[in-house]
């Protein structure tokens, strides 16, 4: 399964009520999302044609989240009608706007990735589900920071290893999706200050010059999920009902439990 058809299917397992994208290019993931969305990226092309309630955003990632209000296009009080659609009625309570679903796909390097990330989880709940592209290169080329391959993963694939390493309270899984896989992160806490406060010192020992160290355990895919399996688990209704009851960070434990379960 390619990485949009996963995606296509991920939207309808997890049904969620907003939608960030980070790398639009020509918009053929973004035609995917159904719910209110908003969509960066500093020179997109969309050529597909868009079925959601969507804010695009012509800018760099890091730019967006400078902005005083990033995500104020998903504020229902500017439309309460929007929070009554995607069945959030705890939003017309007021509250700073979450993202439930997030897929991150821009530019392929390391720092730019982990920043994303971080940006993104400071906007999130335990129960959302971010999506990190382009995960699992195939061979050192590719994952190369001077891109010289046509197809390009760049080292992105490091955020996975920072995220293990640092944030054990994250649950990060691979995913077999073809052609450079991708990651899912549970458990998101918006509250936690780890990276930030380690960023400098992990930038100084993950970005280093080519050619990359890649793990023979990710060219290989060891530990990477068949998609089919991922989307077709237990675990995901009852993340679902967890998000839209808005229980706390307590459920997640059990949650957590069956999602490690999922491919063993």
């Amino acid at each position: 399964m390619d990485r949009h058809g996963f995606l296509r299917q991920l939207h309808r397992v997890y049904k969620p009520r907003t939608y960030l994208e980070i790398g639009v290019n020509d918009g053929r993931s973004l035609a995917l999302s159904r719910a209110p969305s908003v969509a960066v990226d500093p020179a997109f092309k969309v050529v597909k044609a868009l079925s959601c309630d969507v804010h695009l955003v012509r800018a760099t990632s890091d730019d967006f989240f400078a902005r005083k209000d990033p995500l104020l296009h998903l504020r229902p009080q500017r439309n309460p009608f929007r929070a009554l659609a995607r069945k959030d009625p705890f939003a017309l309570f007021g509250g700073d706007p979450k993202l439930d679903l997030s897929f991150i796909d821009g530019m392929h390097l390391f720092e730019f990735a982990l920043r994303d990330f971080m940006n993104v989880e400071r906007h999130a709940r335990w129960s959302s589900v971010i999506v990190l592209d382009d995960m699992l290169p195939r061979n050192i080329d590719e994952a190369a920071r001077d891109r010289h391959t046509d197809a390009w993963t760049g080292d992105v694939y490091k955020v996975a290893t920072v995220l293990r390493r640092f944030r054990p309270d994250l649950l990060v899984v691979e995913v077999d999706t073809q052609p450079t896989g991708v990651v899912l992160v549970f458990g998101a806490d918006p509250t936690s200050t780890v990276l930030k406060d380690a960023y400098d010192k992990i930038i100084e020992e993950y970005v280093v010059p080519d050619p990359q160290a890649v793990p023979d355990e990710v060219i290989v895919r060891k530990n990477a999920i068949a998609p089919e399996t991922v989307l077709g688990a237990d675990f995901w209704r009852g993340l679902t009902r967890a998000r839209d009851l808005r229980r706390g960070r307590s459920a997640f434990g059990p949650l957590r439990k069956q999602i490690e379960s999922v491919g063993r």
